[in-house]
């Protein structure tokens, strides 16, 4: 094979790339539904509510630690050798990451629909073992 005929015409890449990422927004949208509905149906049931705000709250402090020590790592002259490092590791990752795109969208496409499937599974479950009343 030539290279002309692995290399897509002009302008086709970048749309396909872009309905792939455009694919992948869309399963991250319905795992994103899952997990606000497994979140509902186990709101319903009170040790399973402690459970969530337990995790809540230890977020919020990993969160809240985690931006206070980029806060102070930044403006440090380490912080600043650290951010130079970051951003050509950066600029690797997105050459890097426009390469293997095409190869990496299957892989992640199957990767949230198995996941969202079996997030739905649990969510069914918990339904069930609530009486159905956790989506009304």
């Amino acid at each position: 094979m030539t290279d002309a005929s692995q290399t897509p015409p002009a302008g086709e890449d970048q749309s396909g790339s872009s309905d792939a990422w455009r694919d992948v927004g869309r399963q991250f949208e319905s795992l994103g539904a899952s997990l606000a509905q497994a979140v509902r149906a186990a709101w319903n049931d009170e040790e399973n509510r402690r459970r969530v705000q337990e995790m809540q709250t230890g977020l919020e402090a990993m969160v809240r630690d985690v931006g206070e020590a980029i806060n102070e790592t930044v403006n440090s002259p380490k912080g600043q050798e650290v951010t130079q490092d970051v951003q050509r590791a950066a600029d690797n990752l997105v050459e890097a990451g426009e390469k293997t795109v095409q190869e990496v969208r299957p892989h992640l496409m199957k990767a949230l629909e198995q996941l969202n499937t079996e997030l739905q599974k649990l969510v069914d479950r918990m339904n069930r073992g609530s009486g159905g009343d956790a989506g009304a």
